[in-house]
């Protein structure tokens, strides 16, 4: 052994004294060690268990560990084929990294982990950036905000009371106030003969608005 003969009763571990000749040892600088002194002189740690390491090894964050000891510090879990992210020098699965760091869904409070939309001062999925009424999602990109959060034109104007009576489409520009609702000017007219009514006077009954002429002789 090591180049050279000896007496079984003579090769033995440097460390311990036991002998050698009936089983396996290591080698350190032309001197025999038996495995167990040998792993607890010269063999990497484990980070975790501070054990010796002395079959497999997984080297990662400047560290050495057992395969089975490189786990996620939050859940024990080891890693699959996704790997880990690290932070502050630890060790994370891929979801208890996302639950732990990522920033958060302004719509559903779930974790970001790929495309997000920026807007209202917060990140937004893609898929939950949509109109906090109807849920559809917002052609071309654009929307209204109110209360600090988005809806589509239609509903934005329904909360705000600037949809037409008349045609129920959203108000943007001139309109017509009467009967504690409004109108486009074009809309509001008499419910009988269906004249505009904006430049004129009016009548109401039950909630419609009638010109004088159908009024009077309608009531």
């Amino acid at each position: 052994a090591l180049g050279c003969a000896w007496h079984p009763e003579h090769f033995v571990c440097a460390r311990c004294g036991g002998e050698l000749g009936g089983g396996s040892f290591f080698e350190k600088d032309g001197v025999p060690y038996c495995p167990r002194d040998y792993g607890r002189l010269f063999s990497p740690r484990c980070a975790r268990c501070t054990q010796p390491i002395l079959d497999k090894m997984v080297t990662a964050l400047d560290k050495n560990w057992h395969p089975e000891h490189f786990c996620c510090v939050k859940c024990g879990q080891p890693f699959g084929e996704e790997g880990f992210l690290e932070k502050d020098g630890q060790q994370y699965c891929r979801q208890d990294f996302a639950e732990l760091f990522s920033s958060r869904c302004r719509g559903c409070g779930r974790p970001i982990l790929e495309g997000y939309i920026a807007a209202l001062e917060g990140l937004w999925h893609p898929e939950c950036f949509v109109c906090r009424e109807c849920f559809a999602p917002f052609v071309g990109g654009s929307f209204f905000e109110d209360g600090g959060h988005p809806y589509c034109e239609r509903h934005f104007h329904a909360r705000r009371g600037s949809l037409c009576r008349g045609c129920g489409e959203p108000i943007a520009g001139r309109c017509v106030t009467a009967m504690a609702q409004r109108f486009h000017p074009e809309h509001f007219v008499c419910a009988f003969c269906l004249r505009p009514l904006s430049k004129g006077t009016f009548q109401e009954q039950e909630g419609k608005p009638y010109c004088q002429p159908c009024f009077l002789r309608l009531f």
